[in-house]
């Protein structure tokens, strides 16, 4: 939050330093005087031409002619009209009237609210607005406050209406000037010139002033901040350094204590290892033994299944030996008594 706030406070004191920049150039440059540019065209009988910037829609050129009244047959005046309430649409008119050799170039409107009103504080307008060679004139409607233009102006009136008797007043003067003598008129024409330039030079020098008090508040104001951030994050900074601290010293105390029960695990876990190494070897040679056991008993069986096989062999070896006696014997009886019948018969 401080340093949204402190680059608010630089990008404001930043426009601050432009805006007295575009015054201090004005100053310099000087200001183009409205009535010696009406008074040197009417001495030639020459009109002079007025470009006047309006806004869409704008009704206000009716108070702008009632005001100029008869003094129309002294201008050669065209309407513009864009949307007065963008400085970029204003900079595009600007810029094509430049080229169209004018003479006087007026913004003209009839009043609205101050937000509208900031875009006549527009810094590209202003710088664009005090190079323009035409004599620049406001009169934007609005009485209370005093914009960037109508400080760099050449002439500020406050309403249309104002803007066109002002124009007819000089025409009327200058109308009247034309009758008295040569001599007469340029010494009222020095006056009026060094009046006006007193004037402008003493409303731009109060100016300049209230602008160098307002920025050395708002640089004083800025120190104090700065002070005050500073202060602030130098008190944050310590605490956090001796939080940090505490974190070190606990954390190393939880690292010692994690080694130590990961030791005495690893321990306890090499036990368990001995331990399972010893059961295993027992059931590994109780396993053997077994199948040594059973392997026994297995051909102990089988060599009994053996010998009651060889005996039961050997029986019926020997009754087979009889039963051939028997027939042997048989066969000879029946030999000898069939030999004997063959005698007889």
């Amino acid at each position: 939050m401080d340093e949204i706030v402190q680059q608010e406070e630089r990008s404001i004191s930043e426009e601050e330093l432009e805006r007295y920049g575009l015054i201090q150039k004005k100053l310099e440059t000087g200001s183009k005087d409205l009535e010696t540019l009406i008074r040197d065209k009417m001495l030639k009988d020459e009109k002079v031409r007025v470009a006047n910037i309006y806004g869409n829609n704008a009704i206000v050129q009716k108070d702008f002619f009632e005001g100029l009244d008869v003094s129309r047959k002294y201008f050669d005046i065209s309407d513009h009209s864009c949307n007065i309430t963008s400085s970029t649409a204003i900079i595009s008119k600007l810029n094509e009237i430049s080229a169209l050799d004018y003479d006087i170039v007026a913004l003209v409107r009839g009043g609205g609210d101050r937000q509208s009103m900031e875009t006549f504080n527009d810094l590209s307008l202003s710088e664009l607005f005090i190079k323009m060679k035409p004599v620049t004139v406001t009169a934007i409607g609005h009485t209370v406050d005093e914009t960037l233009l109508d400080k760099l102006a050449d002439k500020r009136f406050h309403l249309p209406h104002d803007y066109g008797a002002g124009l007819h007043t000089i025409a009327e003067k200058l109308s009247h000037e034309r009758s008295n003598s040569r001599a007469l008129l340029i010494d009222e024409v020095k006056k009026d010139v060094t009046k006006q330039f007193s004037e402008q030079v003493e409303t731009l020098e109060k100016q300049l002033k209230k602008k160098n008090e307002e920025f050395t508040e708002a640089q004083k104001i800025y120190k104090e901040q700065v002070e005050n951030h500073n202060k602030t994050f130098t008190d944050q900074l310590k605490i956090r350094n001796e939080e940090f601290q505490k974190l070190q010293l606990s954390s190393g105390k939880q690292l010692e204590d994690l080694q130590k029960n990961f030791q005495e695990q690893q321990k306890q876990r090499q036990a368990e290892m001995e331990s399972y190494k010893k059961e295993i070897a027992v059931l590994h040679e109780k396993n053997v033994q077994s199948a040594i056991n059973e392997s026994t008993a297995s051909l102990k069986i089988n060599l009994e299944t053996l010998k009651k096989e060889n005996v039961r062999l050997n029986q019926e070896v020997q009754s087979s030996k009889t039963d051939h006696t028997k027939i042997i014997i048989a066969f000879l009886v029946a030999l000898v008594i069939g030999f004997i019948l063959a005698k007889f018969i």
